[in-house]
């Protein structure tokens, strides 16, 4: 059933009109979704209205709803919260209200809206599209519009992108702001924690999230807390006593400090809720320790847009166009959400029953199902947690009598500890001897391999490098040291994380497995490279962190050239030959150009970047942002289209250069890669016990089939196991990436919002799905 490709050049906007509002509770990220409907929009060669002050706005009319330009939504991309307002409404409640609303669109010819907002707005979007003709008809009664008017205007077409730090929306994996939100909260604990190192404290912190504990468990999962409290998993009776004795043990274990994670709506099991001044009284009256409360309140809601936010709120702005361009009226309204790594459509009323379904599920007690309707994410991130946060008492620990060693190979990427961690802590309950490679294959072939325990690892999720250390190594050239040191510790099982050389390092080994039978052992790689190139994975351990760094420094950049005014800046990334930091860098950072080695270009390219610049000098905004990939083109350094650049543009602009180097891969790991290098880990320890059963044989374990080396990677919506050896085919080894790369597809992206004409493929996106209810089964295979 092959379809044609679907090219959006062949969808027209001439002569539509859309309006865009942000209503509810802001958002970081807000302001990248509306510049992405502008952009998009007048791209297509729509008029694009701005609706200021939500609905509110449109009910007023007059200055609220204005038509703006290209220029418009510049430099908004890195700004949190929302440039246009919003308000909560009250007379749009009312039906004379959503008349006066209609009346004013109707006036501007406006009958697309593009509605970011949490449910409450889109319910309300859905409720005046459902009664636009009506409306219209009343209008036409009162002579306020023509017959003309309500048969041209005659439908409504709505697309909602939900704008919520709380991500409490079913049918969508992250809501835009939610990423920023843990931003912001992981910062402040990551503060906390060391004042409360220093004085041997509890500290009780309170985030956001009155019916949803997305926040409060997703920061509790990156920072390692010892106890979180959260509306869809009340603790059972008796919480005090376990919670108490919890944290006794952990200071008798010698952690110096306590973190307990409260979501503003945390309830009992009777829907009694508990706060965090109740839980300080409580850890003082039972233990006595020195108790602090920290209310977050909203800081969570400030600050800069993550690179994560800005790139969803960008792909999801461009994708609202495409449906509203394609709506019809029969089209139901529609909300434009991210299903893995996914951009999908889904009724809007069927999320917004959805979410509706957990709120009456809490309300009645039944948790379990709560946690069910939340989504796999959701369900996941709660049996992660579980797995990772309680000791059992070793009296209680299943016997397997299986070694396993983890090691890091390669360059160090933030959240290589989270996944280290998590990997000794599974395989700790799991029943398995954990041991600790230092520094790499070459560590190994040395000997250096110590057991390590549950309490070794506590307070790793935060820090940044390689706390076991790692080295480029590959292990051909020690293949009987580390075979020696294999048989010597009787290890079992192998899990390597890291980037490009921990795969190479993994096919040498299975090549190896002929010649020695210690390396026939279930072995699993977790991916963690700042380039994101390993082949089988959408996304490697470190990329986000290294992307948020690249964007925070070309933020800063930008500052300084909007001071100087007709500024251009080459900013070199890393990578190796892999444009993903360059490409997604530039999307995330709103630059005009990025030069990466997957898409060849020459001096014409080059040429036209120039004088596309020439051109943006003579609008108001005069600066411009490059990016190119260390390895994108053997002669066209960096500092060769920076001196092309400056002599090109000289009297016009002037150039600057800056290379970011291992800046990038420094720093603490962002929430997005503790959590993914957290789950993704705990993940691959519980692959290696079930084939550490399935290859024990006669005392033994053998396994030597290409299922038994597999890399763990994130494929489009799903977690999959691939044998190494079946990847070989879609590496290009030459250049260290892989053959196919997803995020290519996102390329024409930062081309249209930089305003260069292209092509862009939309095959993938436009059908309607619908709020799938996923079977428990599903949860195990299923998203991170």
């Amino acid at each position: 059933m092959d379809h044609q490709p679907k090219f959006f050049e062949n969808l027209s906007g001439t002569g539509k009109a859309i309006g865009v509002l942000t209503s509810g509770g802001d958002a970081q990220g807000m302001n990248a979704a509306v510049r992405a409907v502008v952009r998009m929009g007048i791209y297509v060669k729509a008029k694009v209205y701005f609706v200021y002050e939500g609905y509110q706005g449109m009910v007023d009319g007059g200055d609220n709803i204005v038509e703006v330009s290209w220029e418009s939504v510049s430099s908004i991309l890195q700004v949190g919260g929302t440039v246009i307002g919003s308000a909560r409404c009250k007379s749009f409640r009312t039906r004379e209200g959503r008349l006066q609303a209609a009346c004013n669109l109707v006036q501007r010819g406006i009958t697309n809206l593009c509605v970011i907002g949490g449910d409450g707005s889109l319910t309300g979007a859905n409720l005046f599209r459902e009664e636009w003709s009506g409306l219209l008809e009343e209008l036409a009664q009162k002579g306020k519009i023509d017959e003309e008017a309500v048969k041209k205007y005659a439908y409504l077409n709505i697309v909602g992108m939900v704008g919520s730090i709380d991500n409490d929306f079913c049918g969508t994996d992250m809501t835009i702001g939610t990423d920023s939100a843990l931003h912001r909260i992981i910062e402040v604990v990551d503060a906390i924690m060391t004042t409360a190192q220093s004085h041997q404290r509890t500290f009780v912190l309170e985030v956001m999230g009155r019916h949803c504990g997305y926040l409060a468990l997703v920061s509790a999962l990156a920072c390692g807390a010892d106890w979180v409290f959260i509306p869809e998993y009340p603790p059972e009776e008796g919480w005090e006593d376990s919670m108490c004795v919890k944290l006794s043990e952990n200071r008798a274990r010698k952690k110096r400090l306590n973190i307990i994670i409260v979501a503003e709506g945390a309830i009992d099991c009777h829907n009694k809720p508990i706060t965090s001044e109740k839980v300080k009284d409580l850890v003082v009256q039972r233990l006595g320790f020195d108790t602090r409360v920290t209310i977050l309140g909203h800081v969570q809601r400030g600050g800069t847009p993550s690179a994560f936010d800005r790139i969803l709120a960008s792909r999801m702005g461009v994708e609202a166009v495409l449906a509203l361009l394609e709506a019809t009226p029969a089209t139901p309204a529609c909300v434009v959400s991210l299903s893995g790594n996914q951009a999908v459509r889904l009724p809007l009323m069927e999320c917004v029953q959805m979410t509706q379904e957990v709120q009456k599920a809490m309300d009645e007690g039944r948790f379990v199902e709560a946690v069910r309707l939340r989504g796999r994410s959701f369900e996941n991130n709660l049996n992660t947690y579980k797995l990772l946060s309680h000791k059992i008492p070793d009296a209680e620990l299943p016997k397997t009598n299986f070694n396993v060693a983890v090691l890091n190979v390669g360059a160090p990427a933030a959240g290589m500890n989270a996944a280290v961690r998590a990997a000794v802590r599974v395989g700790i309950t799991e029943g398995h001897k954990m041991f600790a490679v230092i520094d790499g294959f070459e560590g190994f072939s040395r000997g250096k391999i110590k057991e390590i325990s549950w309490g070794d690892v506590g307070g790793w999720t935060g820090q940044g490098g390689s706390i076991l250390g790692t080295k480029r190594t590959l292990p051909a050239k020690y293949l009987e040291k580390i075979a020696d040191q294999m048989r010597t510790n009787n290890i079992n099982a192998l899990m390597v994380i890291g980037g490009f050389e921990a795969y190479l390092g993994l096919l040498e080994l299975s090549a190896a497995r002929e010649k020695y039978d210690e390396f026939c052992v279930p072995m699993v790689m977790v991916p963690a490279t700042v380039s994101n190139n390993v082949p089988g994975s959408d996304f490697s351990i470190g990329a986000d962190t290294a992307l948020n760094t690249i964007t925070d420094t070309c933020d800063r950049i930008k500052q300084s050239a909007s001071g100087t005014k007709r500024r251009v800046f080459i900013i070199e990334t890393m990578g190796g030959y892999c444009g993903y930091l360059a490409n997604m860098g530039a999307l995330a950072a709103g630059a005009d150009a990025a030069y990466i080695f997957e898409e060849q270009f020459d001096i014409r390219e080059l040429q036209a970047n120039v004088e596309h610049l020439t051109e943006k000098m003579k609008t108001s905004i005069q600066r411009g942002l490059v990016l190119r990939n260390e390895n994108c083109n053997e002669n066209y350094t960096t500092d060769f289209i920076y001196q092309l650049y400056s002599e090109e543009g000289k009297g016009v602009f002037d150039c600057r250069k800056n290379v970011l180097g291992h800046m990038q891969q420094g720093g603490a790991p962002s929430p997005f890669d503790r959590n993914f290098g957290t789950k993704i880990s705990a993940k691959a320890m519980q692959w290696i016990s079930k084939k550490l059963q399935e290859t024990y044989r006669k005392g033994k374990v053998f396994a030597n089939t290409d299922d038994s080396v597999c890399l763990l990677g994130m494929r489009r919506r799903n977690l999959v196991f691939q044998p190494v050896a079946e990847l070989k085919n879609e590496t290009d080894f030459v250049h260290r990436i892989p053959k196919e790369q997803w995020w290519l597809k996102l390329r024409p992206l930062m081309k249209i919002l930089a305003k260069y004409k292209t092509s862009y493929d939309v095959s993938d996106s436009g059908q309607l799905e619908h709020v799938a209810m996923h079977s428990p089964k599903e949860a195990e295979t299923g998203a991170i």
